[in-house]
């Protein structure tokens, strides 16, 4: 599956980042690479499911970006990745630009090889359009530096995601992924404002793999479901990279402790679940 080379050669990708005047290849406060991924696992996720390409090309589904859902019985609230729901009815006053799927990687500045990019054009655009019911609700985080520090807001945050999806959509699939950094050392964001622009980076020290076999340990912690009705991920991956973020090329890790391919936290096997799952609830649609 094309997601993870497409994860590390758009974030080998040295550019500026937000308004700041910050050049680097990653900003914990930029949602990049979490869009970037997110449009990645879809384009598997169309490849995998001849369901999902047939709603596509017969306009049953749209995309949405940064769609907020709410909890209805706890009022949680939480603006997703990127999701697929049914069309939803259009907002006359909006000026908001709505980009189809494959439009979305222009402004994503996602960076496609030859052999991806010819795959993307044998595959149906999803439209992009207001939201109706979710069907998959798709959430990315990133785990690139401080690691065990990080821990308790990175297990929040992506538990919370698929509690609100589910409190909004119980049918709907929620889908999550992981990226944790291998990588011996960093040029932070928050210690190096200007990022590859500072004369004088302050690099930070990680003990692996030990800091990536924890972080690991506690995503497999989340919870998970295999059926509507209770709380938990329908389909999880965990992706492990080498990003030091001084603007040598990042590197996917297959090694131990990443999970191996037999793994259910594997990136091709979260992709095929979530494409059986999608076949499986929503053929009716």
């Amino acid at each position: 599956m094309d997601g993870p080379s497409i994860l590390v050669r758009s974030l080998s990708v040295v550019r500026p980042i937000g308004k700041q005047g910050y050049v680097g290849q990653y900003h914990s406060r930029s949602d990049q690479h979490s869009k970037t991924v997110c449009w990645a696992i879809l384009l598997d996720l169309l490849a995998e499911s001849a369901l999902l390409r047939h709603h596509a090309e017969t306009g049953k589904v749209v995309c949405g970006v940064n769609h907020e859902m709410r909890d209805f019985k706890a009022q949680r609230k939480k603006n997703l990745d990127l999701v697929l729901a049914t069309p939803g009815t259009p907002d006359p006053h909006s000026k908001r630009a709505i980009r189809s799927f494959k439009e979305l990687a222009g402004q994503f500045q996602i960076s496609l090889g030859e052999g991806e990019a010819a795959r993307l054009a044998t595959l149906p655009d999803v439209l992009g359009g207001p939201v109706g019911s979710v069907l998959l609700a798709l959430e990315a985080k990133a785990c690139m530096t401080a690691h065990i520090k990080a821990l308790p807001r990175l297990y929040d945050e992506l538990n919370s995601s698929q509690l609100t999806v589910h409190g909004s959509a119980d049918q709907a699939i929620a889908a999550g992924l992981a990226m944790v950094n291998m990588a011996d050392t960093f040029v932070s964001s928050d210690k190096n404002p200007l990022g590859l622009a500072e004369l004088d980076s302050k690099v930070t020290q990680h003990r692996q793999p030990r800091d990536t076999a924890r972080t690991i340990e506690k995503l497999r912690e989340l919870p998970r479901r295999n059926r509507p009705g209770v709380e938990g991920f329908d389909a999880l991956g965990i992706v492990v990279v080498t990003c030091a973020n001084d603007g040598s090329p990042v590197t996917l890790v297959t090694r131990p402790p990443a999970p191996g391919t037999s793994d259910d936290y594997h990136y091709d096997q979260m992709v095929r679940r979530a494409a059986s799952i999608y076949d499986q609830r929503f053929q009716g649609l």
